[in-house]
């Protein structure tokens, strides 16, 4: 029997390398609609290196990629994500919200703490 998922704790894909080419084809596997958005960030972030003169806009796209490529390799946490943001906008009380919104952050900063943390 033929799976998409890996047998890596719920994983669809190992974590690619930081590179525009191997996140734009993980980014294919994972979250295939949202490869536009990628391209249009790649493309303000050489626009801002350029005006800058230096490499940190394209350090920044690399890694808020693999974050969002992080979430998504693990469906349940893109799930809880979805869930929370999705949450922290429909409640109707405050204190609530502010939940969903701390537990949206606590699952982006997870991911970013994975990927810079190679």
């Amino acid at each position: 029997m033929v799976t998409t998922q890996a047998d890596h704790a719920g994983e669809l894909i190992p974590r690619p390398e930081r590179t525009p080419a191997a996140l734009r084809a993980a980014l294919a596997v994972v979250a295939p609609e949202r490869l536009p958005e990628m391209d249009a960030s790649q493309r303000a972030a050489v626009t801002e290196a350029i005006e800058q003169s230096g490499i940190a806009p394209l350090r920044m796209f690399l890694t808020e990629w693999a974050a969002v490529i992080e979430i998504e390799r693990f469906p349940d946490t893109a799930r809880a994500l979805r869930r929370a943001e999705y949450l922290a906008q429909v409640t109707e009380d405050p204190e609530e919200s502010r939940r969903y919104v701390r537990a949206a952050g606590d699952i982006i900063r997870a991911a970013h703490r994975q990927v810079t943390c190679l």
